[in-house]
C-alpha cells in the first residue's frame, strides 16, 4: 500500500509540473490548452480526492490507533484545503472554457498557490508521515489496512494499463513528453 501511494505521488508530481509550465506561461501572456489543464485538476479530483486521500487517511487513522499517538489533524485538514482549491480552480477552469471571462491573474494566482498546496502536502506526507509508517506498520498491519482501504482502491485512471478512455488528451501528451526526453 505504501509503495502505491509513493508511486501516486510520482503521478502526481508529472502532473504539477505540467500545471507549473502550464501556469508560468499564463504569468506571461501566452495561451494555454485549458482543457488540458482540466483534464489534470479532474484527475485530482476524481482519482487523488477520491482514492488516494483517503487510502493515506485510513491508513493515518490506523497508524494512530496502533501506536497510541496523538491524533494531529493536519493530514486530514490539509486534504479538505487541497479538496477546496481544486473545486475553486475548476470552477474558474470551467468558467473560462464556457467562454466567461475570469482574471487572467486570478488564474495565475489559483494555479500557482495550488501547486504549492499539492506540493507542500506530498513534501510533508514524504518527510513527517511515510517515514513513521515504515517504522511502525507490519506486513499484517498493511494487510489489514488493505482490507480498510478496499472500497476506495481503484485502478487509476490516468497512469494504469486499462484501456479506459477517460483523460486520452491528457495520456498523449504525458507520452508525448516521455518521448522528448
Amino acid at each position: 500500500m505504501l509503495k502505491r501511494l509513493r508511486r501516486d505521488h510520482q503521478h502526481i508530481a508529472i502532473l504539477l509540473d505540467i500545471l507549473a509550465k502550464k501556469q508560468r506561461k499564463l504569468a506571461v501572456g501566452e495561451g494555454v490548452n485549458f482543457s488540458l489543464v482540466r483534464d489534470i485538476v479532474e484527475y485530482m479530483q476524481s482519482y487523488a480526492e477520491h482514492s488516494h486521500h483517503p487510502l493515506e487517511d485510513i491508513t493515518y487513522d490506523f497508524f494512530m490507533k496502533k501506536t497510541g499517538g496523538l491524533n494531529s489533524s493536519q493530514l486530514h485538514d490539509e486534504h479538505t484545503r487541497l479538496a477546496e482549491s481544486s473545486g475553486a480552480l475548476m470552477y474558474s477552469l470551467n468558467m473560462i472554457l464556457s467562454d466567461i471571462v475570469i482574471s487572467r491573474e486570478k488564474l495565475v494566482a489559483d494555479l500557482k498557490s495550488y501547486i504549492e498546496l499539492q506540493q507542500l502536502h506530498m513534501e510533508y506526507e514524504e518527510r513527517e508521515i511515510f517515514p513513521h509508517f515504515v517504522k511502525s506498520l507490519t506486513v499484517e498491519d498493511w494487510a489489514e489496512i488493505e482490507k480498510l482501504c478496499h472500497q476506495k482502491l481503484v485502478d487509476d485512471p490516468l497512469f494504469s494499463e486499462s484501456d479506459e478512455v477517460t483523460f486520452d488528451e491528457l495520456k498523449a501528451y504525458i507520452a508525448d513528453i516521455d518521448n522528448k526526453q
